[in-house]
C-alpha cells in the first residue's frame, strides 16, 4: 500500500514501511510541513501491528540538509525559540519511542537536524555519496534534536566535540569508521540494500524485535546491574508469548517457524 502526503511518500508492504522524505528540490529540508507531516506518518506506523520495520530516506540524491533557515530567521524571541524547538523535538521524540527497529538509508547530505534524524534510527546504511555535519556552529547555532547527545554516545567525547566545535563535514567512509553508519554501499544501491537488511529483520518475531529494541535502549543509561535486571524484564514478557513457543519448537524440529506475532 502507498500513501501519498504533501512532502512524505509511505509505502507499506510485506512488514515493513518505507518513508521517503519528498522535497528534493530543496535537499529535504525539514520545514513546518514536512515535520508536522512526518510526525503524524510516525504516530501511524507506531499503532500499525502489521509493520515490523521502518525504513526512512531521502531518495538516491539527498537525505536531509536540515531545518528551514527560512523559519528560523522568523524567530526573534526566547519564548518563540521554544515553542519552535518544541514543535521540532515533537517528531524526534516520536521516533525516537517508536518500538518498530528503524533503519535510514542515506544518501547525498545529512546536515544537522537531517543528520540528527538519521542518528535517532537504530541502524544506518550510507551510500558511498553520503556527507555527514553538524554545521550549525557556523551559523551561531548548536544542534537541538539530539546531536549534542547521540553524537559523542555514537562515537566518544573527543571525536563528536571536534565535529560540533569545526563544523566539519565527513564522508561515508570515514562515517564508517567512526561507528556511525553500520555499512557502506553504492549509491544506486543504498535502497535496495537497506531493504534486504529491513526483511531480514523482519522476518523475526515481532515481540522479539520490540523487547530487543526497549531492552537496548531503555539499559543503555542505567548501570550494569540495573540494566541487565531491565533486560531480564524485558525477556520475561517472552517466555508465554505463542511465536517463542513456536520458536523453540521449530527448531528443535528442525523446520521453519510460523509466526504469528503473538
Amino acid at each position: 500500500m502507498s500513501t501519498r502526503f504533501r512532502t512524505v511518500l509511505v509505502r507499506k508492504e510485506n512488514g515493513l514501511a518505507t518513508i521517503t522524505l519528498n522535497r528534493p528540490e530543496t535537499l529535504n529540508i525539514l520545514d513546518s510541513l514536512l515535520l508536522s507531516e512526518l510526525i503524524t506518518v510516525l504516530t501511524d506506523i507506531g499503532q500499525d501491528e502489521e509493520v515490523r520495520v521502518v525504513i526512512i530516506t531521502g531518495g538516491q540524491h539527498c537525505f536531509s540538509a536540515g531545518l528551514d533557515l527560512r523559519d528560523i530567521e522568523t524567530i526573534e524571541t526566547p519564548a518563540a525559540a521554544r515553542r519552535y524547538l518544541q514543535q521540532v523535538q515533537v517528531l524526534f521524540a516520536r521516533l525516537d519511542t517508536l518500538e518498530q527497529p528503524v533503519l535510514a538509508a542515506i544518501s547525498g547530505f545529512a546536515l544537522g537536524a537531517g543528520f540528527e534524524l538519521a542518528l535517532t534510527c537504530d541502524l544506518r546504511i550510507a551510500a558511498a555519496n553520503a556527507t555527514f555535519g553538524h554545521p550549525e556552529v557556523k551559523i551561531g547555532m548548536i544542534p537541538g534534536c539530539g546531536g549534542t547527545q547521540r553524537l559523542p554516545r555514537l562515537i566518544g567525547m573527543t571525536k563528536a566535540k571536534e565535529l560540533l566545535y569545526t563544523g566539519n563535514h565527513i564522508d561515508a567512509e570515514e562515517a564508517y569508521r567512526l561507528g556511525l553508519v553500520n555499512r557502506v554501499v553504492s549509491a544506486d544501491l543504498v535502497l535496495e540494500e537497506t531493504g534486504i537488511l529491513a526483511e531480514k529483520i523482519a522476518g523475526h518475531p515481532v515481540l522479539a524485535l520490540k523487547a530487543t529494541k526497549l531492552a537496548v535502549n531503555g539499559g543503555y543509561d542505567l548501570p550494569l546491574n540495573a540494566a541487565v535486571e531491565y533486560a531480564s524484564r524485558c525477556l520475561e514478557t517472552l517466555f508465554t508469548s505463542e511465536d517463542q513457543k513456536e520458536g523453540v519448537r521449530a527448531y528443535m524440529e528442525k523446520r521453519k517457524p510460523l509466526y504469528k506475532n503473538r
